[in-house]
């Protein structure tokens, strides 16, 4: 600790010498442990594990796996395209499980631009029609006078802005216009100041604003930038994160494309990256989606360098992760509370599992031994909780993930792991 308060004091001199957000070369080993966390996800060529979020990170990141990535976008490319047109022609395909979210189309079109593919051709242009069908679809739910809500979030509406804008795809100003409403007033989030949300919508603002795009708008543009670059820089916490450890990535790639300039946005984003870096130290960052974010920040990149990605970078080769075996130990059972109060009929039960044991593990043990059940549904940032003991979230709900009595959780289901002794209360809430 003594040696990390000796470089924060250090980054507080040198962030008061640069009036820009820079991030310090990064050791290009800690880099490599990094890309050889999604190794695993590269060889999960399964329609419910393709992730087109991890193909994009290795791509803005300074390490590769060439083969692997080669394979891993055929995989995209056959699954997305065939899935997405036939599900553009049938409701009920059996071929897809699914009909696949905004999200995921505009992260398959941002994978793309990490090739430097431009849609294009027939196919193209009906994935484009689509996307921009579920944008009309958002825009109308939202309503005229901007009292609705987008059928997904603010956070997928800027997502697919930003996709269609890397593709050089114009966007209509009634769409951007709901955007830059729900920023001028403070709409974008429900409850409490979303990091991720401001950060996407600026990202997709800069997209536009770069491309020349929107002119009419670019005022009303040039403003919602600053706006949102002002209030993250406002959710900084003491000890560096913008919101928490897991928005920081994406609040840095917005900072590091910002037109502002002077001493407290060089020394924030100094402060962020140390933070993170102590929390790689931790062990965090295990998720795929949330690697895949950080790696291009630790390689001077954002998602609007895909206007015009550098694909001829070169880009060291990762090798597997060596690893040794443990010594064979008994292993350790801990017991972790689980608890549902926000019920008529609250649930209480002290679970034990083995130490190490994620929060899915607990909610299985809980189900296996009985008066305890759910149901889960899967994401691109992992499974999340869509009913407990038989109640559904509704419209505008869900299942809060909280350390007793009031901390939220910043990990899901399955990366949290609970340690002997801790309550984990799972509470129905509205937003």
């Amino acid at each position: 600790m003594r040696h990390l308060g000796a470089f924060l004091f250090l980054l507080g001199v040198l962030g008061a010498l640069t009036d820009i957000c820079e991030i310090p070369e990064v050791d290009i080993q800690l880099v490599e442990k990094l890309g050889q966390r999604l190794l695993p996800w590269m060889d999960r060529l399964s329609r419910e594990h393709l992730n087109p979020s991890v193909y994009v990170g290795l791509r803005l990141s300074s390490v590769q796996d060439g083969t692997k990535e080669k394979l891993y976008l055929r995989s995209l490319k056959l699954d997305y395209q065939q899935c997405l047109l036939r599900s553009a022609l049938s409701e009920n395909d059996s071929d897809c499980q699914a009909k696949p979210s905004m999200g995921r189309l505009s992260l398959y079109l941002l994978a793309l631009r990490a090739n430097c593919e431009f849609i294009r051709g027939h196919k193209g242009d009906r994935l484009i029609s689509q996307l921009k069908r579920f944008l009309e679809d958002e825009k109308r739910a939202i309503g005229h006078n901007h009292k609705g809500h987008p059928h997904t979030s603010y956070y997928q509406y800027g997502l697919g802005i930003l996709a269609l804008c890397v593709h050089q795809k114009r966007v209509h100003n009634n769409l951007v216009g709901k955007l830059l409403y729900a920023v001028e007033h403070d709409r974008l989030h429900q409850s409490h100041f979303s990091v991720d949300t401001a950060a996407m919508a600026g990202l997709a603002f800069t997209c536009l604003k770069r491309s020349n795009f929107n002119p009419d708008q670019r005022h009303r543009i040039t403003m919602a930038i600053r706006t949102v670059q002002e209030k993250i820089l406002k959710a900084q916490t003491p000890e560096g994160y913008f919101g928490n450890v897991y928005s920081t990535p994406l609040a840095l790639q917005l900072l590091m494309t910002s037109p502002m300039s002077g001493a407290e946005l060089g020394t924030a984003c100094l402060k962020a990256k140390v933070a993170l870096l102590a929390s790689l130290q931790d062990g965090a960052f295990q998720n795929a989606v949330m690697i895949s974010q950080l790696l291009p920040v630790l390689n001077h990149k954002t998602y609007v360098d895909l206007i015009s990605p550098d694909c001829l970078a070169p880009r060291v080769m990762l090798e597997p992760a060596t690893t040794t075996l443990p010594q064979i130990q008994d292993p350790e059972t801990i017991n972790v509370t689980l608890q549902v109060l926000s019920l008529l009929q609250p649930y209480r039960q002290a679970i034990p599992v083995l130490a190490g044991s994620s929060l899915e593990d607990v909610l299985k043990k809980a189900h296996m031994l009985g008066g305890f059940i759910y149901e889960k549904q899967a994401s691109l940032s992992g499974p999340y909780l869509t009913s407990v003991m038989g109640k559904e979230a509704g419209k505008r709900e869900f299942w809060q993930l909280l350390q007793a009595p009031n901390t939220p959780l910043q990990q899901g289901i399955a990366d949290y792991r609970p340690k002997d002794g801790e309550a984990i209360e799972l509470r129905l809430v509205s937003w």
